[in-house]
């Protein structure tokens, strides 16, 4: 049974073969998240968050018992927090593709170049840190395009 669950944890780490056995798993990833969010945001708005919260607090143990499994730290193969973060940024913003894809671009951007303080949510241990730098990263590309739409 706790096999059971470590492959199923792990399957959702990576999102099943997007993060394991395509190139760029985390741009694959975060492009699965934004079609995803476009969809799921049409429920509305708390419901997405809903999910958002949900997919995060899942994501840490996924994310952690992946890390055990393989001896890694944020494995560029865990890209549930890709989904996570990349969702982050659409509760910012309105539903219109423009918008999409400017959160796509902005996360993308922050989550690669770690910069300040993406890359101090990183060295938190084990799943946290693997899950935070990049709701920290969807939080900065979010709090943007919200100040861009209301300037």
């Amino acid at each position: 049974m706790r096999s059971q669950i470590t492959y199923f944890l792990g399957q959702l780490a990576t999102l099943g073969p997007i993060g394991t056995k395509l190139p760029a798993p985390g741009t694959a990833g975060s492009l699965v998240a934004v079609i995803a969010g476009y969809f799921l945001l049409l429920m509305g708005w708390l419901p997405f968050l809903f999910f958002t919260i949900l997919i995060s607090v899942i994501g840490v143990f996924a994310a952690d018992t992946f890390s055990n499994a393989t001896s890694t730290h944020d494995s560029g193969e865990i890209i549930i927090d890709e989904v996570a973060g990349q969702w982050v940024a659409l509760l910012f913003i309105p539903h219109d593709i423009l918008y999409l894809s400017a959160a796509f671009i902005l996360f993308r951007l922050f989550d690669i170049t770690k910069c300040w303080p993406v890359n101090w949510a990183e060295r938190l241990p084990g799943g946290i840190g693997a899950m935070v730098d990049d709701l920290v990263a969807g939080l900065m590309a979010g709090i943007i395009l919200f100040s861009f739409h209301n300037w």
